[in-house]
């Protein structure tokens, strides 16, 4: 039988990080087309990298911070108790908590398999890809304290709009048998390291498992958060030079309904993840992007983002699937027209 197989990825390409690459790429062909814009571009990423560098610098410090003390324990207080309750402190925990959703899979394949409510699940994995410690510091210093306050609402609310939703429609066809037969994973996103349990340890240091933890944590996200805004800063000044205002604000500015829907569904397909977002996000409102339409942006995209959605569909049939994008959808476009009014 003729072999019809597919060649195998070279591993040294698979180790290759896509982020650095692509902004390489991204110069070489500024580099390659238009010479005199190389030196503007890397001034503008290199200064916007500076100013957000205190934000940066005390975010990876706090998550680090968070990792070796094995705070990820306290997650589990947030699936005790009555239903409504565990729906409200999941969708709190997911909304402050320093952990993204594919971090904490194992954990919530092991609360659903003893039995823990969907609907508190859902609340927790729509609202912990929006906003975190590192997160709201970067979208204050960028977007301001403002911006960043009302998405972290948002985050909480939409949790609690997908967990509430869910407990309502717990019976239907939609949300019945939910979960896979054969878990799988999260697609490399995120480190497998086992996280600590029990209570957690506050004085970590005077462990060595946990200072090394720490460590490692603190260099992984300094790296993790450094090539993604690099790259995230270099498209901004980029789409600054060559994307003309007019249409941005032609197609997603104004204050009626519609670039608010189009924000929600464009933030969708787009998104890189939470923190790249942002300079996007800050260009966009400088050519001309309505408020609202931001927040719908960042509140979809962030939701359905590769990290946050693989993180879902690990564990869960495609029918719950679909409502978790659909409750996504439906809160950022309640989320922007809010933000839209107070703005």
């Amino acid at each position: 039988m003729t072999d019809i197989s597919f060649p195998q990825v070279p591993r040294s390409w698979r180790q290759v990080d896509k982020a650095w690459l692509a902004l390489v790429v991204i110069l070489v062909l500024v580099a390659v087309f238009d010479l005199p814009q190389l030196w503007p571009t890397v001034e503008f990423g290199a200064g916007a990298l500076w100013h957000t560098a205190p934000f940066i610098a005390f975010a990876v410090l706090a998550v680090a911070y968070m990792k070796a003390s094995g705070a990820e324990s306290l997650l589990a207080k947030a699936f005790e108790g009555r239903q409504t309750r565990m729906i409200v402190l999941a969708a709190l925990l997911g909304g402050l908590s320093p952990f993204c959703s594919c971090e904490v899979i194992p954990f919530i394949a092991a609360m659903l398999a003893l039995g823990a409510p969907l609907a508190a699940v859902m609340a927790f994995w729509l609202a912990s890809p929006l906003m975190d410690p590192a997160m709201f510091l970067i979208t204050s210093g960028t977007l301001g304290w403002d911006f960043a306050v009302a998405k972290t609402i948002s985050a909480v609310g939409i949790g609690l709009f997908g967990g509430f939703a869910t407990m309502l429609a717990a019976r239907s066809v939609v949300f019945a048998n939910p979960l896979r037969d054969a878990k799988q994973g999260c697609g490399g996103c995120c480190s497998s390291d086992k996280p600590f349990e029990g209570k957690p340890v506050w004085r970590f240091w005077a462990q060595a498992p946990r200072r090394e933890a720490f460590r490692k944590s603190a260099v992984d996200n300094a790296m993790f958060l450094l090539k993604w805004l690099a790259l995230a800063y270099v498209i901004e000044a980029l789409m600054l030079e060559y994307i003309p205002a007019d249409v941005v604000a032609r197609v997603l500015g104004g204050e009626g309904l519609w670039p608010i829907i189009l924000g929600a569904f464009v933030g969708a397909p787009a998104y890189l993840n939470g923190y790249a977002a942002v300079p996007l996000v800050d260009a966009l409102l400088a050519q001309g992007m309505s408020q609202g339409a931001a927040m719908s942006f960042v509140i979809a995209g962030g939701v359905s983002c590769i990290p946050a959605a693989i993180a879902v569909w690990a564990l869960v049939k495609p029918r719950v699937f679909a409502a978790y994008l659909g409750f996504a959808v439906i809160g950022a476009v309640l989320a922007g027209v809010a933000w839209q009014a107070v703005a």
